[in-house]
């Protein structure tokens, strides 16, 4: 009697806690709109418009968070190019002009302002680090300058919370504060779940109420960068939120 009682509570808490298919259907629906692509806008060239990754609306509707890496290291002004927020789908998608407000290359995080009309705001969870198991979704632009603009959805759990270090590429590069990092290095989350190239500055968001819980920034790459797309390796790595919220804290940003 009491196996079959604790069979019927797993299965109680398990309904419970994941999300139902209508739940997550409009929790998708509303998000979409928030999510934008970022990259570089060249009026004089063909393609005129070069996708290097996602972002997400927050606050006022005008502020946007990406990586810092999907940034452009250098834009021409002979080119006219500009660096670009791109919203909507397809081919309804606008070009929004950006400034860069704030850069963490500590956190790999990016905070943009678009010029024109507000855009809905996805809504920051607090700042109190999620358990492993919690079911995850993130919504962005997988390979999306093959693919283009259309919005894809991926959703996984939580797989573990890990220490991550910013990588140097040379001897030189290593400074002290960068010694210092690595002996104290912050935590990401590790996620079963499958990201690949563009999706990089996605929202990581709760399944069931559409918080953002952290910003996806890297894959584990299992032999090549080109293997990515035919041989996923399925383990993606997510910034916590409680690190926008310490860069929009320091930098006197108020949602």
């Amino acid at each position: 009697m009491l196996k079959k009682a604790l069979i019927i509570l797993s299965i109680f808490s398990l309904a419970y806690i994941t999300p139902t298919k209508a739940e997550f259907v409009d929790v998708v629906a509303k998000i979409k709109p928030s999510v934008v692509g970022i990259g570089v806008h060249t009026p004089t060239s063909r393609p005129q418009n070069i996708l290097r990754g996602t972002g997400f609306v927050i606050g006022d509707g005008r502020y946007i968070v990406t990586n810092a890496h999907v940034l452009p290291t250098e834009l021409d002004d002979n080119l006219l190019q500009k660096m670009a927020v791109f919203v909507g789908s397809g081919r309804n998608s606008k070009v929004r002009k950006a400034k860069i407000v704030i850069t963490s290359k500590l956190y790999d995080l990016a905070i943009l302002k678009i010029s024109g009309s507000p855009l809905p705001a996805m809504s920051l969870a607090d700042q109190k680090i999620r358990p492993d198991g919690s079911y995850i979704a993130f919504t962005g632009f997988p390979i999306g300058a093959v693919l283009g603009l259309y919005p894809v959805t991926h959703r996984g759990i939580i797989s573990s919370l890990t220490p991550t270090v910013t990588p140097a590429q040379t001897a030189g590069q290593i400074s002290l504060k960068m010694l210092k990092r690595m002996r104290n290095p912050y935590f990401a989350y590790q996620l079963d779940a499958t990201a690949y190239p563009g999706n990089s500055g996605s929202a990581m968001y709760d399944m069931k109420t559409g918080e953002v819980l952290g910003i996806i920034n890297k894959v584990f790459v299992q032999t090549t960068k080109e293997a990515v797309i035919s041989n996923p390796s399925g383990i993606t790595y997510a910034i916590p939120v409680k690190y926008l919220h310490e860069i929009l804290k320091e930098n006197n940003i108020k949602l």
